[in-house]
């Protein structure tokens, strides 16, 4: 068992939510276990001074970038400055529109990773202010039980937690998706050097119900990056099928005329440009991930 982890806590936010990353950092503030450092990341934006106008506890570092770097973007310019500080182990990160009502997530986020030294991701529930989860946050196919835990194939990018130590094997995020698969690409990743995911129902960032097509651009973006999210990681014959059943899963979901449209520019460009490094995973990784529940053509 590893004694003592210390844990961070990484927020990206694009300045347009000042009210609820004040008040997700002041639940930051009344865990029970303080976080060693806090990062917040304004993503294409100014931001406020939060040292000494919040109650923060540790280390607190406000970074800004000269343009917005999408989600995943964000986050690796908060994974590099905390890399920088070399002395974390576990980093927490939460949108900025999220909330801790448990005082014990951060304690209970040290245990976990403690108890499993083979433990690379943990995966929050995600509930709105009523307390209902959405389908699309259960790690799970089918009409899962939210408050079910266990090992499992994916995790949210509202709330989780990486080892420092997996990151550092397998690498950070995939900047070029700006958003949408980029838990996907990581978790593959992950599974793919051995480090487990574990959806940890008990720990529960409450985050307004919403709907991914909310963003304009999101079924092209959403097409562009399953295509790469299949080229980069992928072994070939499994490419086709992941992206066949998808199709067809879109042309049965997507009953807009414009929204299919935008689905299949996104498609085509995802083709046409570059997806990155392809590394893709063992045949025993897809075979695990099976075992799991979810075979990576679903």
């Amino acid at each position: 068992m590893e004694d003592g982890l210390r844990v961070a806590v990484a927020v990206v936010t694009m300045g347009n939510r000042p009210v609820e990353v004040d008040a997700l950092l002041e639940s930051v503030a009344k865990q029970d276990l303080a976080p060693a450092r806090i990062v917040i990341v304004g993503n294409g934006c100014r931001l406020p001074e939060f040292a000494g106008r919040l109650p923060l506890p540790g280390e607190v570092t406000v970074l800004e970038t000269d343009e917005n770097l999408g989600c995943p973007g964000g986050r690796n310019v908060a994974l590099a400055r905390l890399r920088e500080f070399g002395d974390v182990d576990v980093v927490v990160e939460l949108d900025d529109d999220g909330l801790l009502v448990d005082p014990g997530v951060l304690r209970r986020v040290a245990e976990l990773f403690a108890a499993d030294e083979r433990l690379g991701i943990v995966g929050f529930r995600i509930a709105d202010e009523h307390g209902e989860t959405q389908q699309r946050h259960v790690p799970r196919i089918g009409a899962s039980d939210p408050l079910r835990g266990g090992y499992v194939t994916g995790f949210l990018g509202g709330g989780h937690a990486l080892r420092s130590a997996m990151l550092d094997a397998i690498g950070d995020w995939p900047a070029r998706f700006f958003f949408a698969h980029e838990e996907t690409d990581l978790a593959w990743r992950a599974a793919d050097a051995g480090w487990r995911i574990l959806y940890a129902p008990e720990l529960l960032l409450q985050h307004p119900k919403t709907s991914p097509a909310r963003h304009a651009v999101y079924y092209r973006v959403n097409a562009r990056n399953r295509v790469w999210l299949a080229r980069r990681r992928l072994p070939w014959p499994l490419i086709p099928v992941h992206l066949g059943v998808w199709t067809l899963l879109t042309l049965v979901r997507i009953r807009s005329r414009a929204g299919l449209r935008a689905w299949f520019g996104g498609f085509a460009e995802g083709v046409r440009k570059p997806a990155g490094r392809r590394r893709p995973m063992r045949w025993r990784t897809v075979w695990r991930l099976t075992r799991l529940g979810r075979p990576p053509v679903i």
